[in-house]
């Protein structure tokens, strides 16, 4: 029995998400029947984080096990032809047996967008969110540096979080601008459920002078999450990468995407 790690890049528009679910398509249903095909027995997928319904990814990783002899070439162009032209493989690669997509990740990057205009797109729609007020990156980029390091995220976290501890070590969050495009680039070992668009939302607050740095820190503080702003809309949120020890030799390492 051989261990396969996998590189996924897919637009999460039209699924309910990551997860397997009985009533609706996500994109690990299909890449299991996918593999499953190539593999001629059934194969079980376990990803590095899993996304919302409407949430994408630019390199999500997930492992399998089978039994098939099969190239690394094979899995990727079989599976490939078996899958939607919304998910794809990027690479395949052998791994050991104890590697584990989720818990052999040392930490996680996700990217926000928002296209910061009088009028929304037509094209970007399902690939941004969108906001009309002006937004001030610099405060917004100033407000989240306080986020910096091993803190509660209470705040920030959803009511259906089942994650057993709120602490999380944030590395890094950078907000930045082109042109109409505001990006929003977090970096930690883990994330809770809903916590980049809790987050997204309150900066939002304060980057359209709703609100002030004072109150994002009274709320972080709190560790109250009805004290924060809105949850973001999900179309902005992309899965850019998991990062691993490089024992493994997975092609991780990639620049920051550059989209739109």
């Amino acid at each position: 029995m051989a261990r396969y790690a996998v590189g996924i890049e897919y637009s999460g528009a039209g699924y309910s998400g990551w997860q397997r679910q009985k009533h609706s398509l996500s994109v690990q249903q299909h890449l299991e029947a996918a593999l499953s095909f190539v593999a001629d027995h059934g194969v079980n997928l376990v990803c590095a984080g899993r996304t919302d319904t409407g949430v994408h990814a630019i390199q999500q990783v997930a492992h399998f096990d089978s039994d098939a002899i099969r190239s690394e070439r094979s899995w990727l162009l079989g599976a490939n032809t078996r899958l939607p032209r919304d998910i794809r493989l990027k690479w395949v690669r052998e791994v050991p047996s104890e590697f584990s997509a989720r818990f052999s990740a040392l930490k996680r990057s996700y990217r926000y967008i928002i296209l910061n205009s009088s009028v929304p797109s037509a094209i970007f729609q399902q690939l941004s969110s969108w906001e009309y007020r002006p937004l001030d990156c610099q405060s917004m980029h100033d407000c989240a540096q306080q986020l910096i390091g091993e803190h509660d995220f209470s705040a920030f976290r959803a009511a259906g979080c089942q994650s057993r501890s709120s602490m999380r070590n944030m590395h890094s969050i950078e907000v930045s601008r082109q042109g109409e495009m505001v990006f929003i680039d977090l970096e930690a070992n883990a994330f809770l459920y809903h916590m980049v668009r809790n987050i997204v939302g309150s900066l939002v607050a304060v980057g359209c002078a709703e609100q002030d740095e004072k109150w994002f820190t009274r709320v972080f503080e709190s560790g109250d999450r009805r004290l924060a702003a809105v949850t973001a809309p999900a179309a902005g949120l992309y899965f850019v990468r998991a990062f691993y020890a490089p024992q493994y030799k997975l092609p991780t390492e990639t620049k920051k995407p550059v989209l739109f």
